[in-house]
């Protein structure tokens, strides 16, 4: 469990925790932004993937969590960095018209249809 340093979480609330065999892990001191960046990707994560998704079994979940991990940094756009890839950049804008009409997009489904890859064709 990911938590922060804040005083309401006692010594007791923590034993109670490892009981149960829960790791607690503490958000960096005067990070106050980190916290919301996880609560965003896990937000993102569930509207786009769990949702959309019936999963069977732990080893479907890790499967469907990587498989939408690769799409997340390498192929879906992001407002906050321009609909920039994080693991990519952004590719040169097409300003010829007669280019924009020829454009040849495929599409490739990923996770059974839940995710789509869009690309121009070579």
């Amino acid at each position: 469990m990911i938590r922060d340093r804040d005083g309401k979480f006692s010594e007791l609330f923590d034993a109670i925790l490892a009981d149960a065999g829960i790791d607690i892990v503490l958000s960096g001191i005067q990070m106050p932004r980190m916290n919301s960046i996880m609560e965003r990707w896990v937000q993102t994560c569930r509207r786009e993937l769990l949702d959309r998704t019936l999963i069977w079994s732990q080893r479907h979940l890790l499967h469907a969590l990587r498989e939408f991990e690769q799409f997340y940094n390498g192929h879906r756009p992001h407002q906050g960095i321009a609909n920039a890839r994080p693991l990519r950049s952004l590719p040169t804008p097409i300003v010829d018209p007669d280019k924009i009409g020829r454009l040849d997009i495929r599409r490739r489904d990923c996770l059974g249809d839940v995710l789509h890859e869009y690309q121009h064709a070579a």
